[in-house]
């Protein structure tokens, strides 16, 4: 039997270098790379074991931690959770910016893999430079706190682990039921530790991300209640995309004529042409797909978690109204009271497809949903459109870029007032194409998370343009990958929409019948001159092309420079705080409001919003 004798360190990189996965027929390294930021908890040892792969497993520099977490998001999600990338930080305050990005991959169900310094083993140095004491545990860290935002979770204490810790990690990171971040802390000194591992632990291996086959019984029992439907719809999820079931569930849905919907992380399952996409639901949604989620009498959700901005905290459905889950989680498959169907979207579709025989939902039913569409598709429309002295509004902004984009384009949005105004208003050209984060609604993903699926994209042909949305409030919490992207060649287009502060929860905050106070510049007490940000000039030092444009026709311009050019531009443009909001569409979201208050606008504002709890559907 072989052996190599290597440090725990190399033996990492040496086996992730050895791992790779079939896709499309191809086979390439599951593990596309990592981002990193060396430190004294890391650039010794895996610094020393990354020198050597740089071609196979190329190591992209980041400028923050947490947004190095978000590219990796990005990366995956592009790539369909088919491959992922690596974080690797140093020990201490390097490691803990990481835990937002976990909890982004673990609320999202993505792969990454945290590869991060560690206190050491022996604590003969103790107590050493950042590291956090625990006076009555000393085996716990700042790395403890990965434990709940980690589907995978393990400290190496001796090199022989990984022989153990690799194989699991990575088996989570491709199960579709448990898909989430992988942990591994690696402390300093093992790090550097030495051993024989057995040759056959680094032989080339082959993954593929296994398809799991419904329950028999379950498909036929869901066959039977949706044979009763009169009113049925379909709510497709981020899953149907993850499954690579775009086909069946369109296929699906014409052979039996059931109405689609789609979730924010379900947006671009169907192009906006087809005759049953009735549009996105729910609190970013749309008036015809909440209007016919009222009525609908049997709901089959596929690959959804169901979230509260998709059920519009369970107010946007009949009471009566009968769930099926087609869901490669049991967790997921089984929310409120729905009849569950565990497997694969693909397979369950297919199955479910011959179970279901020559069942047609109702044509006056189809009819009115497609009516209903219609009437959205017009209000979309005008809301895109500019000119007769309207303000400056997102809406606008997407209405210019989704006319002008290439129809494979990749679009991205996160947090803040753009994923309801791309939800709402972005018409999708081709499935697939569109990334809006509201697993964890993270700031900051906007330009990062767009670096990571720009990286993606560039391994895959053809390459198409990476366009992101962000708010000045997004591009101020977190820009530096503009410098990451033009480093490395990897060009976006940012949009960056500057409504002076934090509009969408300023918005929140007067709805709620409170003034405003501490979300717009201009209404922070403490801020002594309110000024404008120089977003253009900002940009532009960090390498990018920029310019700034005054309205959504000089923005159509600036967007046709920016496809032309061969490096990342930044488009900025102001856009009114209070107007041009999408005022249709909204289903009710359960927001805790002041149940006792000395404003009348608060009591009148709690009692409004309370009106709506009796229509809420109550879950088990």
């Amino acid at each position: 039997m072989t052996s190599h004798t290597l440090t725990t360190a190399q033996a990492i990189v040496k086996w992730l270098d050895n791992q790779f996965i079939e896709v499309d027929g191809a086979e390439m390294r599951v593990c596309g790379g990592g981002f990193g930021i060396f430190g004294h908890g890391n650039v010794p040892c895996l610094g020393e074991a990354l020198y050597g792969v740089q071609e196979t497993l190329p190591l992209y520099r980041g400028q923050n931690e947490q947004s190095m977490g978000f590219a990796a998001a990005g990366y995956a999600k592009q790539w369909l959770r088919q491959r992922f990338m690596f974080c690797t930080a140093s020990a201490g305050p390097g490691t803990s910016n990481l835990v937002t990005s976990a909890a982004l991959a673990h609320a999202n169900r993505l792969p990454m893999l945290l590869l991060c310094g560690d206190a050491y083993v022996t604590r003969l140095p103790d107590p050493v430079l950042q590291q956090m004491e625990h006076f009555h545990d000393p085996t716990l860290g700042v790395n403890d706190a990965f434990k709940p935002v980690s589907r995978y979770w393990d400290r190496i204490t001796h090199p022989a682990q990984i022989i153990q810790s690799l194989p699991a990690a990575l088996a989570t990171m491709l199960d579709p039921a448990d898909c989430g971040p992988a942990f591994i802390g690696l402390p300093q000194d093992v790090q550097g530790w030495a051993y024989d591992y057995p040759g056959e632990f680094f032989e080339k291996r082959v993954h593929r991300i296994r398809r799991q086959t419904p329950d028999a019984a379950e498909i036929t029992d869901a066959a039977a209640l949706l044979k009763t439907a009169k009113r049925p719809m379909i709510i497709a999820g981020g899953g149907v995309q993850y499954s690579r079931a775009v086909a069946e569930l369109t296929a699906f849905a014409e052979a039996h004529q059931i109405p689609v919907v789609e979730t924010i992380a379900g947006r671009a399952n169907l192009i906006d042409t087809h005759p049953l996409n009735i549009g996105p639901i729910g609190v970013t949604g749309s008036d015809s797909a909440n209007a016919i989620a009222e009525e609908a009498d049997v709901i089959l959700a596929v690959g959804t978690r169901l979230q509260d901005f998709t059920t519009g905290s369970w107010t946007a459905f009949a009471k009566d109204a009968r769930f099926i889950s087609l869901n490669a989680g049991r967790h997921d498959a089984g929310k409120h009271r729905s009849l569950p169907v565990v497997g694969d979207a693909k397979l369950g579709l297919v199955a479910l497809d011959a179970a279901l025989g020559p069942y047609n939902a109702p044509e006056p039913w189809v009819e009115s949903a497609q009516a209903h569409r219609a009437d959205w598709v017009a209000y979309v429309a005008d809301n895109v459109s500019y000119g007769d002295n309207r303000p400056n509004s997102y809406a606008q902004a997407i209405g210019v870029v989704n006319a002008l984009c290439d129809p494979c384009d990749r679009v991205v949005a996160a947090a803040g007032g753009l994923p309801a105004e791309v939800t709402a208003n972005w018409r999708t050209l081709d499935p697939g194409t569109v990334d809006v984060e509201f697993g964890y609604s993270c700031m900051g993903y906007e330009i990062s998370g767009a670096w990571g699926a720009r990286i993606a994209q560039s391994q895959r042909e053809p390459e198409r343009d990476t366009i992101t949305f962000c708010g000045d409030g997004s591009y101020l919490m977190l820009n530096s990958d503009i410098y990451s992207s033009v480093l490395t060649g990897k060009k976006l287009i940012i949009l960056v929409l500057d409504n002076g502060g934090f509009a969408v929860i300023n918005k929140l905050q007067t709805n709620t019948g409170n003034e405003s106070f501490n979300n717009l510049i201009v209404d922070c007490p403490t801020v002594a001159a309110p000024f404008a940000v120089d977003f253009e000039a900002h940009a532009a030092s960090m390498g990018a092309n920029a310019e700034t444009v005054e309205n959504p026709a000089e923005l159509a311009e600036a967007f046709k420079r920016a496809q032309a050019a061969d490096k990342t531009s930044v488009i900025v443009m102001k856009v009114d705080a209070y107007e041009g909001w999408t005022t249709q569409g909204h289903t009710w979201w359960e927001c805790g409001t002041p149940q006792v208050s000395a404003s009348e606008k608060v009591r009148a504002a709690h009692a409004e919003w309370e009106s709506a709890r009796p229509r809420q559907r109550k879950g088990v």
